[in-house]
């Protein structure tokens, strides 16, 4: 049959839609992927996939510890650690959280931490709940670890009660990202004791963790954000501080046992039956980021999000960050316009675009949203996420120049673009 021509192609269809028409009773079934850019979880790469595609192992077989005593030699190099002992635990972070507690700390045990969004405040209530006693420093959320504050709290313990402090190095509710060498120094300023213990969930494999340098004793993070994986794993790293200290917690632990893990890896085996397909998953995403080196993936993480900083600005929004020396790497949260409801943008955005932004939460709920520049990304990813960003922005109503945040995107990545094919057989394999 002939082509339609312009003249008669329904009008209609070459009309921007209108706000009116952001509720639509029918819709068509999507095309292509959906746009993964909440920050976390991350999108899986091809490589890990296919990795993971493999029938069940015996656990207890011969061959088994080879792929357990590989990956906990290369989760120290994730780390950058020599001294500290990782668990890959059948988990997520919150299970890191709980394991991190529960080994080693004692009921009625006093811990210095900090809140300042929704994951500080989770690891807070977790602590509650094990009848462990949170001295909180309240932040404005926008704000992040004070190492100021910390510190003269610490000057203040001449009892030495505080047994642990714990801080959120990214808070993935706002988008900050908090300077732990200054916490550890303000812990070595005040001479105290205490365990340092950092949650690292959107920010380890992705942006700068240094567990030996910064004197970190207890580290979490998960498999479903930096790592490229599904949720599943949940990693614990631990210097030999933490695990004299667990020796005399009187905390219950049982599946987050550290003994137990110390009883079995060293010998390439788990206390209990693990996921294969997880651990082959993370044997093959940690490959990926030992290919491309660890500094040059905290760059790419940081690179990606100043280009999305970048659009923002030329939208016309601004960061919940209040400081440039605490912008999130893997995680841009965005203040939205007054009169813009971040439920229904985001909403919007999932059922227009096929576009999976974040939203806001707790404080922060309908009041922003979140673009993840976390794991697996690249210009033209972070591009087409930000083209669907600025179309849902333009339907809400939002006036600024068309293509203006793309185009700021697209001229700073192409000013620092760099050849990613072709270099050698490793960093070209797909």
């Amino acid at each position: 049959p002939p082509r339609s021509t312009s003249s008669s192609f329904p009008q209609a269809l070459l009309l921007p839609p209108s706000a009116s028409t952001l509720s639509v009773p029918t819709m068509a079934t999507p095309n292509g992927e959906n746009f993964l850019i909440v920050p976390g979880p991350s999108r899986v790469p091809d490589r890990v996939l296919r990795a993971m595609h493999r029938q069940n192992q015996d656990h207890r077989s011969a061959d088994f510890p080879a792929l357990t005593i590989s990956v906990l030699a290369d989760l120290k190099k994730i780390f950058l650690t020599t001294a500290g002992v990782p668990f890959v635990f059948m988990a997520t972070g919150t299970g890191g959280w709980e394991s991190a507690i529960a080994n080693a700390l004692s009921p009625g045990d006093k811990v210095l931490t900090c809140r300042y969004g929704q994951f500080s405040h989770l690891w807070i209530d977790l602590m509650q709940r094990f009848g462990v006693i949170p001295v909180i420093i309240d932040m404005d959320w926008g704000e992040g670890a004070p190492a100021d504050k910390i510190e003269a709290a610490l000057r203040a313990d001449t009892k030495r009660e505080y047994k642990a402090v714990c801080v959120v190095q990214n808070e993935t509710t706002t988008g900050v990202f908090s300077d732990i060498p200054g916490v550890r120094a303000a812990i070595d300023n005040a001479k105290h004791p205490a365990l340092f213990m950092v949650d690292g969930v959107s920010s380890i494999a992705s942006l700068e963790f240094r567990f030996d340098d910064w004197g970190v004793d207890v580290a979490v993070t998960g498999s479903q954000k930096g790592f490229m994986m599904p949720a599943g794993l949940g990693f614990v790293c631990v210097s030999q501080k933490a695990i004299a200290a667990s020796k005399t917690a009187t905390l219950p632990r049982v599946f987050f046992s550290w003994a137990d893990m110390l009883a079995n890896n060293p010998d390439g085996y788990f206390p209990y039956t693990p996921s294969s397909q997880l651990l082959w998953g993370l044997r093959e995403a940690m490959d990926m980021l030992l290919e491309e080196g660890m500094e040059n993936v905290w760059a790419r993480h940081n690179r990606m999000a100043h280009g999305v900083r970048l659009a923002v600005k030329a939208w016309g929004l601004t960061p919940v960050a209040k400081k440039a020396s605490e912008y999130s790497g893997t995680v841009t949260t965005i203040r939205l316009p007054e009169g813009i409801d971040g439920a229904k943008f985001v909403l919007a955005a999932y059922q227009r675009y096929n576009l999976s932004l974040g939203g806001g939460l707790m404080k922060l709920k309908g009041k922003v949203f979140r673009i993840g520049t976390l794991g697996d990304v690249n210009e033209l990813i972070m591009l087409g996420t930000l083209a669907g960003t600025e179309m849902n922005l333009r339907d809400f109503g939002h006036k600024f120049p068309p293509g203006a945040g793309v185009a700021a995107a697209a001229e700073y990545y192409r000013a620092t673009a760099t050849a990613t094919r072709g270099l050698n057989a490793g960093q070209a394999k797909i």
